[in-house]
């Protein structure tokens, strides 16, 4: 659970006129192509679900596909850095276009300036940078797996328990050259604390030989284009092909790869784009003052 106080909601005006047939979003007008259902996060490492009305034949994100269910149900989702305006493009049977656009909320991250210069991370010899590339591969590959796993429609539970040790989106700046941004959060739950799995999917990644960075690796592919990665696992508790549910036990928190300490490290990706995994989870209203 989350606390409204942690990120930025988007622009409720933003969506506010998007609805159609019996399911208004907000409870405006009907009769539209698109609809936007209440809950999702229109903000820098956000997302939300909709659904597309009968007569649409296609669906783009800035010009990128965006696929949907029979029943016209979708997902979409934005980047850390995404741009503060996105436009949704539903082209209809009867060759019309319907434009959306949306307006990103803009996120403040926790970045700490260094005054040294980076030092190079990992091993830098030819041996590793073989082993790095066929690591990447194998990450690549089992994320261009398509599935027909259900949990993008779902609501995300937390893996497990412990404090956040780790943000989405922090970053270290090293005399003005931006180092990588921190890619997901990290859960610091005690060593071999079991973790489980945030929605329904399919295991598309079990890498029990440990990769050089991630330790052992656990991928789950949700559907339409989002999945889970957990990262520095002791122990996996599934196997590649394997479904699971929400819920599920699926692996045991550790130290594996490049790690300081026992910690889960949880990432999610839509496509390309990277997502800040608090704001999967359902939001808890802020405390009332006292």
């Amino acid at each position: 659970m989350i606390d409204r106080r942690d990120f930025i909601l988007g622009s409720g005006a933003a969506v506010a006129a998007l609805s159609f047939g019996d399911s208004p979003a907000f409870g405006v007008s009907p009769a539209l192509p698109i609809a936007i259902d209440p809950g999702g996060r229109l903000t820098q490492g956000g997302w939300l679900r909709g659904r597309v009305a009968p007569g649409i034949r296609a669906l783009t994100l800035d010009g990128q596909p965006v696929p949907f269910a029979s029943d016209g149900k979708f997902l979409i989702a934005f980047d850390r850095d995404s741009g503060p305006a996105a436009q949704l493009l539903a082209v209809q049977t009867n060759g019309k276009n319907f434009t959306q656009p949306l307006t990103i909320s803009p996120r403040g991250w926790q970045i700490e300036h260094i005054n040294a210069a980076r030092r190079p991370g990992g091993i830098t010899d030819e041996n590793y940078a073989r082993l790095r590339k066929a690591e990447l591969a194998r990450i690549s590959a089992a994320r261009r797996i398509e599935t027909s796993a259900q949990g993008w429609r779902q609501d995300f539970v937390r893996p497990a328990p412990g404090r956040f040790s780790g943000r989405f989106g922090s970053q270290r700046v090293y005399r003005g050259v931006p180092g990588a941004y921190h890619s997901g959060l990290d859960i610091a739950g005690g060593a071999n604390t079991p973790y489980v799995a945030p929605a329904d999917g399919v295991v598309i990644l079990a890498a029990s030989a440990p990769f050089s960075l991630e330790g052992n690796l656990l991928m789950i592919d949700h559907g339409m284009g989002l999945n889970s990665a957990f990262l520095h696992s002791a122990q996996l508790l599934v196997k590649e092909g394997d479904a699971v549910k929400r819920g599920q036990q699926i692996g045991r928190i550790g130290a594996t790869g490049r790690a300081t300490g026992p910690h889960l490290h949880w990432s999610i990706k839509w496509n390309e784009r990277r997502l800040d995994p608090l704001l999967m989870l359902p939001v808890q209203p802020a405390p009332a003052a006292r």
